[in-house]
């Protein structure tokens, strides 16, 4: 089956919006938890589908990303040949990129492939 390669992401549809408590001291901070459970991509040597479940966890530093964005960057990956491992950094790094967090955990809990399910994570934070 045709797939897209890692080009098709469209990590320019992302936008995001002023957080307005960014001066809060660390011990009220604030964290972010988004979850979806309609991601899908597809496997580069098979060709078929893979789906998963996406957790972004982050602590807003100037700016909060904005979900209906959020939804479409994550749906441009749909057609997209992409290893795990891959995917879990792409998005790391486009989203911190995008909204220069104080710190983001990215987390793929993949549906079981051939009897095996894997979870996959990759961290960033300022410091």
């Amino acid at each position: 089956m045709p797939f897209s390669g890692p080009e098709a992401i469209d990590a320019a549809c992302l936008e995001c919006f002023e957080y307005e408590y960014a001066d809060k001291p660390v011990a009220q901070r604030v964290d972010i938890v988004t979850t979806t459970d309609e991601f899908t991509s597809v496997c580069p040597f098979s060709g078929l589908p893979d789906f998963a479940t996406v957790t972004i966890t982050y602590t807003p530093n100037r700016h909060c990303i904005e979900l209906r964005s959020l939804k479409y960057y994550l749906m441009s990956y749909r057609n997209v040949g992409i290893w795990y491992e891959h995917l879990v950094n792409r998005m790391l790094d486009d989203l911190v990129k995008a909204c220069k967090p104080k710190c983001m955990k990215i987390e793929i809990a993949c549906k079981p492939r051939g009897g095996l399910s894997s979870t996959v994570s990759a961290n960033w934070s300022e410091t």
